[in-house]
């Protein structure tokens, strides 16, 4: 029988370079690809740990929440009393002090639709024309921009009052709002995510095609930047939302309190000479305070991940 003939390999199938199916570890010696990736015990023991961090409280928070105010000291804070007073500490939280906390949640509502949705507004507008258009000076607004967000804002506390103060506008809800309108981290966030997510050719593209400026940003550039918009409303309504400091100097009215001041008053009730100790209403209120926060994260959760990796492929 004849010796067959070897097989020929062209200079391109010597370049080729062969596919990776896992990389073998050298100690293991197991196969780790994209969709079986190597697990880690300490990641997840410290990832476990950090769940059990954030959501030890809450659950305290639902337990005590079902508690009358006896209960509350006389039972162990992480589980139940034998009486259960989840729906009538609602209704008396509601009605309690002429329904004060109604009064409080409409107040906190007003700052979050105006501070948070404003500052939402002006930091897309700025941070969409700091990123897609050239003027003499951006280098100094950005160092403006950043230094911004590196000061703390109950540094600006103190001169924020004396201003109003002079303006006469402390004791009213625009003490509260005005501040709440500016927000440099979403600026900056804003100015990153327009400079990714929105396609210099595709802005010259409406321009040829003889779209004004204002129509490109509300028909071609804003639902580009519907994840980022989300992102920065999430975080400026959870800060107005959670705002203490600013409206604990602005306001003395208890009808202009937001949530936050106002469930602080009815916890200092007990320290108060002849005050009514209603720990059971303070627990339930701060309950019911975090589930307007947890209903708006689980709604624009998928628009907020679905911006989470822009910018990080490059085509």
């Amino acid at each position: 029988m004849g010796a067959t003939a070897p097989a020929t390999v062209t200079p391109d199938e010597k370049r080729a370079p062969r596919p990776v199916t896992g990389l073998r570890t050298p100690r293991t010696g197991r196969r780790h690809s994209v969709n079986r990736p190597r697990r880690s015990v300490l990641l997840t023991v410290l990832t476990g740990l950090v769940l059990v961090y954030a959501l030890v409280p809450l659950v305290w928070l639902v337990i005590n929440s079902t508690k009358t105010q006896t209960g509350l000291l006389s039972s162990s804070g992480l589980w139940f009393d034998s009486d259960f007073a989840f729906f009538s500490n609602i209704g008396d939280t509601l009605t309690y002090n002429d329904g004060v906390f109604v009064r409080w949640l409409l107040n906190t509502l007003l700052y979050v639709v105006v501070g948070a949705g404003g500052a939402t507004f002006l930091a897309v507008l700025g941070g969409y024309a700091l990123a897609k258009f050239e003027f003499p000076g951006k280098r100094g607004v950005f160092a403006v921009v950043i230094g911004a967000v590196a000061v703390p804002g109950t540094a600006l506390a103190v001169p924020t009052f004396l201003m109003f103060s002079k303006m006469g506008l402390t004791d009213t809800p625009w003490a509260v709002i005005i501040p709440s309108l500016i927000s440099p981290f979403g600026l900056y966030l804003m100015w990153v995510f327009a400079a990714e997510a929105i396609p210099t050719e595709l802005l010259e593209a409406a321009r040829i095609d003889g779209a004004s400026e204002i129509r490109t940003f509300f028909t071609v550039s804003l639902p580009l930047l519907a994840p980022g918009i989300v992102t920065v409303l999430l975080f400026t309504v959870v800060a107005t939302w959670n705002n203490y400091f600013l409206p604990l100097i602005m306001l003395k009215d208890p009808d202009w309190y937001p949530l936050t001041l106002g469930l602080n008053s009815w916890n200092a009730q007990a320290q108060t000479n002849g005050g009514e100790a209603i720990f059971n209403l303070v627990i339930t209120g701060s309950l019911l305070t975090i589930v307007p926060l947890i209903a708006a994260f689980l709604l624009l959760q998928r628009y907020w991940q679905s911006g989470l990796a822009a910018g990080s492929v490059k085509e």
